[in-house]
Parts: structure tokens; C-alpha cells; sequence
């Protein structure tokens, strides 16, 4: 599985925006219809908000990519 790490500069960023930024979407609403097809998971338990504040330290996993939000 191939891991991604994002830097998150705020104190969150919504689940279907860091699907964008980790390149799993080519954008927001795709990475919506990601999370309304069940593909996406939150520190390994299945995720269906959409705009899910995702904050340092937790680990998305959707589509074979891991996705690790680190703090700056």
C-alpha cells in the first residue's frame, strides 16, 4: 500500500478536500463520491461524511493509498 503523508497547516482539513490534495481524487466532488461509495476509511473504520474533519495524527485509507496527516 503506498503511503502519503500531508502536512496539515490549520487545525483540520474536510475528508473529501485531502482526498484532492493527496492525488487519490482529481477533485472535491469526486473525492465526495468516494466517500458516498463506502471506499474511504478513518483510522480504520469506514468513513461516510463527506466533510469529516480530519486533523494531525489520523491515517485515510481509500483506494489502496494511505494517507498520513502529519502536523507542521
Amino acid at each position: 500500500m503506498q503511503t502519503v503523508e500531508i502536512p496539515l497547516k490549520g487545525e483540520y482539513v474536510e475528508l473529501c478536500n485531502l482526498l484532492k490534495l493527496a492525488g487519490v481524487a482529481d477533485s472535491g466532488g469526486r473525492g465526495k463520491i468516494l466517500v458516498a461509495e463506502g471506499r474511504v476509511t478513518v483510522d480504520g473504520q469506514p468513513e461516510s461524511r463527506k466533510t469529516a474533519k480530519i486533523r494531525a495524527g489520523q491515517v485515510v485509507e481509500c483506494l489502496g493509498v494511505r494517507i498520513a496527516v502529519v502536523g507542521l
